[in-house]
């Protein structure tokens, strides 16, 4: 798995696949389930499932764009000199 600066990709046979799309065939696999399913609430569950990660796919591509820096706050130094 390589890195990139704004997201992580999945190499899939050479070639990069953005981490929404990681989502969208974990999506199609829960989708393509549901009919499988022997009851009707596991059905729903698997149904739930896929649109859950639809959801997460389409976040992961809007952090996909997002460059965030982490900088830490500057620390506190306490004046001695100060009387409380």
């Amino acid at each position: 798995m390589a890195s990139g600066l704004a997201g992580f990709a999945l190499w899939v046979r050479g070639v990069a696949m953005a981490s929404g799309d990681q989502y969208r065939i974990k999506a199609a696999s829960f989708h393509a389930s549901a009919p499988c399913a022997h009851s009707p609430r596991l059905r729903v569950q698997y149904e739930n499932l896929s649109k859950a990660y639809l959801r997460l796919a389409e976040q992961a591509d809007r952090n996909d764009v997002v460059d965030i820096t982490y900088e830490p706050p500057v620390p506190k130094i306490d004046n001695p000199d100060r009387k409380q």
